[in-house]
C-alpha cells in the first residue's frame, strides 16, 4: 500500500507556525490601533469642510479641479460606478489581507519589507488626519459630488462600534493609494509575467482612478498618499540595514530565511 508523501511544511508555513502567529499578531495589532486612532483623532467637521474647500481652492488654482466631472461621466454607467465601489470598499479589506498572505506564503522573503512600509505609511496617515482632517468630496454635494457608496449599498453604517474605527474625515493623505502603491510596486517587481507585471503597475492608477469617481478623494490626496508611500520605503530601507537578512526586499530567487 502506497503512504501518503508529506508535504513539507515549509512549503506552506515559510517560517512555521509561530512566526504566522507572530506577523497576524503585528499586523492585525497595528490595524487595529491605526483604526482606533484613526476614529480618535481630531473629527472637527467644521475644521474638515475648511481644510477640504482649501483642497479645492488649490486645485482651481492650478487648474487641475477637474473631479466632479470626472464622476459626472463615471455615473453614466451604472455597471462602472457599481465595480469601482466596491474596489473601493475591499480594497483595504479582503484584497489587501489576500495580498499580504500571498507575499508571506510566496514571496517571504520580500514579505518582511513590505509590511515595515506598511506600518510607517499608517504612522504618516495618522499625523495627515490629525494635523489636517479633511472631509472627502463625498460629503460636499455642494460641490456636484455624489456619496457612490451610500448610492450603491443602500447607506451606511453608523453603529457605535463601526463609528469608533472610522473617521469620515480621513481624506489627507489617501492611504487606499499609498497602500496600492506600496503592495503594487513590490508585486510588478516579483512577477515573472510581463502581464502580471503590467498589472500591478497599473494597479495604482486603478486605485486612484476609483478613489476619484467614487468621490472619496481628490486628486491631492492621491498625490499626497503616492508622497506618503515613497517615504515610506526610505523608512522601510533604513530599517533594512538594521537586520538586512531578514528586513531587506529580495527578489524571488533570493534564498528565504527565518523572519521577525
Amino acid at each position: 500500500m502506497l503512504r501518503r508523501l508529506p508535504v513539507p511544511r515549509e512549503r506552506l508555513l515559510p517560517n512555521g507556525r509561530v512566526d504566522v502567529l507572530r506577523q497576524v499578531g503585528l499586523f492585525g495589532g497595528a490595524y487595529l490601533l491605526y483604526r482606533l486612532v484613526e476614529g480618535a483623532v481630531v473629527n472637527n467637521g467644521a475644521v474638515a469642510y475648511t481644510h477640504a474647500t482649501d483642497v479645492i481652492s488649490f486645485e482651481r488654482a492650478l487648474h487641475v479641479f477637474v473631479e466632479p466631472n470626472v464622476q459626472a461621466w463615471a455615473m453614466g454607467s451604472h455597471l462602472l460606478i457599481e465595480v469601482a465601489t466596491y474596489i473601493y470598499i475591499n480594497a483595504q479589506t479582503t484584497i489587501l489581507i489576500g495580498l499580504l498572505a500571498y507575499l508571506y506564503l510566496v514571496h517571504n522573503r520580500s514579505y518582511y519589507f513590505v509590511r515595515n512600509m506598511l506600518f510607517a505609511a499608517m504612522a504618516i496617515g495618522l499625523i495627515g488626519y490629525a494635523f489636517f482632517p479633511t472631509m472627502p468630496p463625498r460629503l460636499l454635494p455642494n460641490w456636484g459630488f455624489v456619496d457612490t457608496t451610500s448610492y450603491i449599498t443602500g447607506g451606511a453604517n453608523t453603529s457605535p462600534v463601526s463609528m469608533a474605527f472610522f473617521n469620515p474625515y480621513a481624506a489627507v493623505p489617501s492611504m487606499h493609494v499609498a497602500f496600492a502603491v506600496m503592495l503594487g510596486w513590490p508585486l510588478a517587481r516579483l512577477a515573472r509575467s510581463y502581464v502580471v507585471r503590467a498589472w500591478w503597475i497599473f494597479w495604482p492608477v486603478l486605485i486612484t482612478f476609483v478613489t476619484v469617481i467614487t468621490a472619496n478623494h481628490f486628486f491631492l490626496d492621491a498625490v499626497l498618499g503616492l508622497a506618503t508611500a515613497g517615504v515610506a520605503a526610505i523608512v522601510a530601507r533604513r530599517l533594512a540595514r538594521v537586520r538586512p537578512h531578514v528586513w531587506a526586499f529580495a527578489d524571488p530567487s533570493a534564498a528565504r530565511v527565518a523572519g521577525s
